[in-house]
């Protein structure tokens, strides 16, 4: 028995599938800039390492579900490393008062980054602001584009790239098209109807 396919099917038929993949690409945007927003505001475990020009970069960075905390490696200058152990406490106090610099214009976080690294207060800031002192504080330093090019230019770890470019690839994604992220395209087939 032939089947026999009008013109009114094939073209419901297409319809559905432009409707189901606009509508799953509508779905995959917010679920990617929760999935940054998450990375931004979790507590990390850093190692922060000091430079010859004394200004600070980190050099590991990882979440944690436990508190956020830093390793803190320091050369003197007789060249001795030394590392010490900063408690969540403690960095939110210098997360703190950085950010009131910030607000006052008198961070280097202001300015453009000059150079790589910078002070300690501003690093522990820029990698951990959203975990140490709140979603809102975390949403304005991530809105920041000198505290972003100060991330980048102080954060050396594989950590920090891979989700700078995760979350680049999120906002990318809305910018393609109406259908959704390419993750969402449908693929067509031909086929052919009858006998």
């Amino acid at each position: 028995m032939k089947h026999i396919m009008n013109t009114n099917t094939v073209f419901l038929g297409a319809m559905s599938a432009v409707l189901l993949s606009a509508f799953s690409g509508c779905q995959s945007a917010p679920e990617e800039q929760a999935t940054s927003q998450e990375s931004v505001n979790q507590n990390k475990f850093l190692v922060v390492e000091q430079q010859p020009n004394g200004k600070y970069v980190i050099v590991e960075e990882m979440p944690t579900t436990g508190p956020s905390r830093a390793i803190i490696r320091e050369t003197d200058e007789n060249g001795t490393v030394s590392e010490r152990v900063m408690s969540e406490a403690e960095m939110k106090e210098l997360a703190d008062q950085e950010y009131k610099k910030m607000e006052a214009g008198q961070s280097e976080l202001n300015a453009e980054p000059q150079g790589e690294g910078m002070g300690l207060a501003g690093t522990i800031l820029a990698a951990a602001g959203g975990a140490l002192l709140g979603n809102m504080i975390g949403n304005a330093l991530m809105n920041n584009k000198n505290v972003q090019r100060h991330q980048d230019a102080s954060n050396r770890s594989a950590y920090h790239r891979s989700s700078a470019s995760g979350s680049n690839a999120a906002t990318n994604s809305q910018k393609k098209s109406f259908f959704g992220n390419s993750a969402s395209r449908s693929t067509s087939s031909s086929s052919s109807f009858g006998g």
